[in-house]
């Protein structure tokens, strides 16, 4: 697989495969360490989480340019690695639970977020552009997607085993101290101390629900006689496993790091390339410039196309660590899932991040295969009609999760149901792998192909600014995640998901009429 392709790539892959593990142990319980942190609402919650999300890529634009002008790709990329594991130091701090102020330690989270992303922006864009830059040698540029496709699979074996070190953290801490695991738990301990601070009493069903598994959870063998104590030290002990949790995201960069030192020296350097390009076009006559000047205007239209078309996509596929995660938690029968390892336990909503990165390891070589089959045969598709074809197979993925949650309750209906009647109607996890085997499929038609295409149309003097600007639409649709939190709590479960097929299938269609236009520029 590796031995057609330029000697720094799995040296690249490598260095990225470490911080991807680090970045997707936090991704993993993100959403639900924050609600259970703060007590914050799921549409709350979305905005924070949509901020970060989007800042990461924005960000990544102003990596971009920090870059191309001072043509250090390598140092901007040895600054962001430092920078996120400073940012994932902030967040791993334990601090109490319940916060004795909100203000403050909500504050102190964002800023360890913010730190992150704008690490990640000095990293992510720039170590593509250098992946790009390999294959601008005639030597390999016919192999271009498919080493983006083995670039893309390294980031995601990180990806695969980070989830369980996120839970498996998690529940080693609750054991440790007598508490077994239950995801809904923490959204009640806080409705119990919501109505305890204003005076109120808490909802009959929620009470009687909290007390059945507040029993259930404790290990000591003792009734809960204290409800008030047991909130507070459960809430306490749970989100303290999750500060441990970060804290092997900080190891991840580490190793990612020394990674990336230990091969500095065999990378290629964009930003000696585009000074070279500067120097040659000072060689050629007018009238080469001119045409040059417009050759690149019709590539920067492309991109941008392109970049608009995927915006849609992100908006979708990026619920996997919001709304699909609140929606694994809420209706998933997470109990068939539980691998016992003795000192802990890996269950929870939060492994389902793990199938995404495990199909996409494992499809990454079939669908490699089947296009180098159709290419030997004159019949692959062209980068932009599988981006195209990878939009309309997003649609599916939502079509199939919309079809099983018709006869689903709303989230507000879930508050007044007993813990027997949740159960009842909670669905197998075999929908959830269902929907990111299609979803995954999706991605790899999409993301590591878009990838190429930006190195490939991109001029040369705008690698990263380009690579930038393509995160910079992920950024656009990042933030507007937000909207999959809004939907999840306000209609129905059905219509929630059909607001995505809509998304993805109008993207699909708009895209096939780009299609040759795009084909054309990229030649």
């Amino acid at each position: 697989m590796f031995n057609k392709h330029p000697k720094g790539l799995v040296a690249a892959a490598l260095a990225n495969m470490g911080e991807r593990f680090g970045f997707y142990i936090m991704m993993a319980i993100l959403t639900l360490f924050i609600s259970a942190k703060f007590g914050l609402s799921e549409t709350t919650t979305g905005y924070i989480y949509s901020a970060f999300y989007a800042s990461i890529y924005i960000l990544a634009l102003a990596g971009g340019i920090i870059a191309d002008k001072t043509k250090n790709f390598k140092g901007t990329i040895f600054a962001g690695l430092v920078l996120m594991a400073i940012g994932y130091l902030i967040i791993a701090i334990p601090t109490p639970t319940p916060v004795p102020s909100l203000p403050l330690y909500l504050g102190l989270t964002c800023l360890g977020l913010a730190v992150i992303a704008f690490g990640n922006g000095l990293f992510k864009g720039n170590l593509q552009a250098l992946v790009g830059q390999m294959y601008d040698d005639p030597k390999y540029s016919h192999l271009r997607d498919a080493g983006f496709q083995i670039f893309y699979m390294f980031i995601n074996v990180g990806a695969v085993f980070a989830p369980f070190i996120a839970i498996g953290v998690r529940n080693w801490w609750l054991k440790a101290n007598n508490f077994d695991y239950d995801a809904t738990l923490p959204e009640l301990c806080h409705q119990y101390r919501e109505a305890i601070i204003h005076g109120k009493e808490m909802a009959p069903q929620a009470m009687e629900n909290l007390t059945v598994l507040a029993n259930k959870v404790s290990l000591s063998g003792e009734a809960v006689t204290d409800m008030g104590a047991f909130v507070n030290n459960y809430l306490d002990v749970f989100n303290r496993g999750f500060h441990y949790a970060f804290m092997a995201a900080i190891v991840a960069m580490i190793i990612s790091l020394v990674i990336y030192l230990s091969n500095k020296n065999t990378f290629p350097d964009p930003g000696k390339k585009a000074a070279e390009s500067k120097t040659a076009k000072a060689t050629v006559n007018k009238e080469e410039i001119q045409m040059n000047a417009k050759e690149i205007k019709q590539r920067i239209y492309a991109l941008f196309a392109v970049f608009g078309i995927v915006i849609f996509f992100w908006l979708s596929f990026h619920q996997n660590g919001y709304s699909l995660t609140y929606f694994a938690r809420d209706y998933v029968d997470l109990s068939v899932i539980n691998i016992d390892l003795g000192f802990t336990q890996i269950k929870g909503a939060e492994i389902f991040q793990s199938v995404n990165p495990f199909f996409v390891v494992t499809l990454t070589p079939l669908i490699m295969w089947i296009f180098s089959s159709m290419k030997e045969k004159g019949k692959e598709p062209s980068t932009p009609m599988k981006i195209a074809i990878g939009m309309g197979i997003a649609a599916l993925a939502y079509i199939f999760l919309m079809v099983f949650s018709f006869t689903l309750p709303t989230k507000d209906a879930l508050s007044t149901m007993t813990a027997e009647q949740v159960d009842a109607i909670r669905v197998t996890p075999w929908i959830m792998i269902g929907l990111y085997f299609i979803l995954t499929v999706a991605e790899l038609f999409i993301s590591p192909l878009g990838l190429s295409f930006v190195s490939k149309v991109a001029p040369p003097h705008l690698q990263g600014l380009m690579q930038g600007c393509w995160l910079a639409a992920t950024a656009v649709g990042n933030s507007l995640l937000f909207v999959g939190g809004i939907l999840y709590t306000t209609v129905p479960i059905w219509a929630c998901w059909l607001v995505f097929v809509g998304a993805t299938g109008a993207s699909m269609i708009v895209m096939l009429s780009m299609v040759k236009w795009l084909e054309k520029v990229a030649k």
